[in-house]
């Protein structure tokens, strides 16, 4: 992403539309970049994916990925969330499987690099069984998306670094990457995002912009706030992440709604903008 302005890095989450556009939201907060969010699979046709891929190219607005959902329950939280998130409950785990292969077709088809998601509570023994299965199923899907030319970025979140790296070691295909989302590291207890670039940083691809502070309940999450607000230490973070080597994305994710949701994106905005000048 060398070349590209300060201004052209920041991006934030747009949900995919069976009707009507589904970029207008990036476009409004004039961004043009942003991932697109899907949790239904079954709307995934190949008139939607060249409706998108048309809608890209005429409005300018990248879609630096698509983020792939998948059906089944969600609890996000500390104590359903093990059994109920991504490709590690085996009850959910070949469905979701058809889902992001859905996803990638569509990704393919649309233009789109890479396609997104959570891989649950990655277990962080290497001898655990559940990890052995997580490893093969990931492996499968990134093979799948290689032939496809589609890459494959894991979000951070509910399993430390040296997790994610020991499974994208194993899996060991070339299109893998990161999602860092330094946010959910604190809200799930499991790294420091500053600390955890010195673990993984070689991988990240794309960055959500995301505040948060840690769990003081064991039982629950952290609490999600605006960027600057939490326990990131953005200005550190930008800095480090320049060292590392990263030029990609910066893609808000700010959780709550209405207009409140709407200020604090921009006031981000501005915020990005700042500290990727100061970064140089």
């Amino acid at each position: 992403m060398q070349g590209l302005s300060h201004r052209d890095r920041i991006g934030v989450m747009a949900r995919l539309q069976a009707e009507g556009p589904s970029l207008a939201h990036v476009a409004a907060f004039g961004l043009r970049a942003c991932h697109l969010t899907l949790w239904n699979d079954a709307m995934l046709t190949d008139a939607l994916a060249d409706r998108v891929g048309e809608e890209s190219a005429r409005s300018g607005v990248r879609i630096t990925a698509v983020w792939g959902g998948w059906p089944g329950p969600k609890v996000w939280d500390l104590i359903h969330g093990p059994l109920t998130l991504g490709l590690v409950p085996s009850a959910y785990r070949e469905r979701r499987m058809e889902a992001l292969r859905k996803a990638a077709l569509f990704a393919a088809r649309a233009k789109v690099p890479a396609v997104i998601t959570h891989l649950g509570f990655i277990p962080e023994e290497p001898v655990n069984p559940l990890f052995h299965e997580t490893v093969i199923a990931v492996r499968e899907l990134a093979v799948f998306m290689e032939k496809l030319g589609v890459q494959f970025w894991f979000e951070t979140g509910q399993e430390t670094a040296v997790t994610m790296l020991r499974l994208i070691q194993q899996v060991g295909t070339p299109n893998l990457g990161i999602n860092l989302d330094p946010a959910n590291l604190i809200l799930y207890g499991k790294s420091n995002p500053i600390d955890a670039l010195d673990v993984f940083g070689s991988h990240v691809r794309n960055i959500h912009a995301k505040d948060g502070l840690y769990p003081t309940d064991p039982m629950k999450l952290g609490r999600e706030v605006k960027v600057g607000t939490g326990r990131v230490r953005f200005p550190e973070f930008v800095r480090r992440l320049k060292e590392v080597g990263f030029t990609g994305e910066f893609i808000i994710e700010r959780e709550i709604s209405g207009e409140q949701q709407h200020q604090d994106i921009r006031e981000t905005v501005t915020y990005l903008e700042k500290l990727l000048a100061e970064a140089g």
